[in-house]
């Protein structure tokens, strides 16, 4: 259980993604919290599945009203004897909540990068969707079946479960391989190999083709994509074959995929991607280019914030994600020694939550951060602020701040 603050008092909402805003009256050195009342949607599951090569997944569930920032905020300057004006925000005199909150609804995100139901990319694709967003895949073709077998049954429903009870909607999914832009640079031994059987227009350039015939236009897209063959080697190590791959992957593949996507976004779109502080800071044993890789990312991040928003009107964003336990990070063989870094080292002595993730993606996607481009925004519990790891021996005898009791989780 999480103690609260007692000048902060959360909104609680039941549909939608809510950013709770408590209103705060000042008055010399004292604040008192103004809460504002929030609405429910109950909403009854009802899915249905359909074809296998472009799997539909539909719920009756979706939520369809998150709560909307009041339309007209009242506010009070209350004179005093002493001390300043005193601001207050009060409720609407229709009853409408006063909170501002993520509103996706009637927007559609594409997300390149899910397979199972347990990293960054799925949790981004749970908080679109429990802002109202229409929620499309893009899957690595070798883990399609997996992954659409799965859904169908069931195994993925508890995780499916969104903040106002009803179920993520998924409404269809596309086989991809990012690392190919077109059917023409695709090798004869992948297109013959057994793991992309019946399986078509699966590169970046025939998907966004495939999202544009199904849905017209998408307004969010997603880059949830990492690989690197040879990721526990050190750098000194790594092959030119293993170096360039893990770019293409990591990298190059956030370039063709909005390269691709962007006649179909909608202008005042987003774009976001994931990136890692190893971009940044030296990280042993995240080897084999891939510290390279996301440094290239992030320059990219840049360039195409400049390019994307000059000529389309569309923003680029990358987030800097903590390590998570993700089956794809246990794949690098250390993840949970740097879990234990990151807790022991972190400002925030904390889990970091794969939907602290998710929602700050829902953040950077929607109208809230309109002027918000270019940008690589930490989501690591402030990880990356540290110079040095204050646990190492040599700080053993320095006074560190230790949280107080009340004020940390139960």
């Amino acid at each position: 259980m999480m103690h609260r603050h007692p000048k902060v008092m959360a909104a609680a909402t039941a549909s939608g993604l809510q950013l709770a805003r408590a209103a705060v009256c000042s008055s010399h050195s004292t604040s008192v919290p103004i809460t504002a009342r929030s609405g429910v949607c109950n909403l009854t599951p009802i899915i249905s599945f359909a074809s296998s090569r472009g799997t539909r997944i539909q719920s009756s569930s979706f939520p369809h009203s998150p709560m909307q920032l009041s339309r007209t905020i009242k506010t009070e300057a209350v004179k005093r004897i002493r001390g300043p004006t005193e601001i207050r925000a009060v409720a609407n005199d229709n009853g409408a909540p006063s909170g501002l909150s993520i509103d996706l609804r009637g927007k559609r995100a594409f997300i390149a990068g899910i397979a199972d139901d347990n990293g960054y990319g799925w949790a981004i694709a749970k908080s679109l969707a429990a802002a109202g967003a229409e929620i499309l895949v893009g899957t690595w073709v070798p883990a399609l079946n997996i992954f659409e077998t799965s859904l169908k049954r069931g195994k993925f429903d508890e995780s499916r479960v969104l903040p106002n009870g009803s179920m993520m909607e998924i409404s269809k999914i596309y086989p991809l391989d990012a690392i190919y832009d077109t059917l023409e640079d695709v090798p004869e031994d992948v297109k013959t190999n057994k793991r992309y059987a019946g399986a078509s227009n699966w590169t970046v350039q025939e998907v966004a083709e495939s999202v544009k015939q199904d849905f017209g236009s998408i307004d969010i897209l997603v880059h949830s994509l990492a690989n690197g063959s040879e990721v526990s080697k050190p750098l000194l190590e790594t092959s030119r074959k293993g170096y360039l791959a893990a770019v293409s992957a990591s990298s190059y593949s956030f370039v063709s995929l909005l390269k691709h996507f962007l006649p179909i976004i909608n202008p005042s779109g987003s774009t976001i991607s994931l990136t890692y502080i190893a971009s940044e800071r030296i990280i042993p044993g995240y080897g084999g280019g891939m510290s390279s890789a996301k440094a290239a990312l992030e320059s990219d991040t840049r360039v195409l914030a400049f390019e994307a928003g000059r000529r389309y009107n569309i923003r680029v964003n990358t987030i800097s994600a903590g390590p998570l336990r993700s089956r794809a990070a246990k794949a690098i063989g250390f993840i949970d020694t740097i879990i234990e870094y990151s807790m022991a080292n972190a400002p925030l002595q904390k889990d970091l939550l794969a939907d602290e993730i998710g929602n700050a993606a829902a953040f950077l996607a929607s109208p809230l951060a309109s002027a918000i481009t270019g940008t690589v925004a930490y989501v690591d519990n402030g990880l990356h602020a540290m110079g040095v790891g204050v646990d190492s021996p040599a700080f053993s005898e320095l006074a560190m701040p230790q949280a107080e009791k009340s004020k940390t989780p139960a």
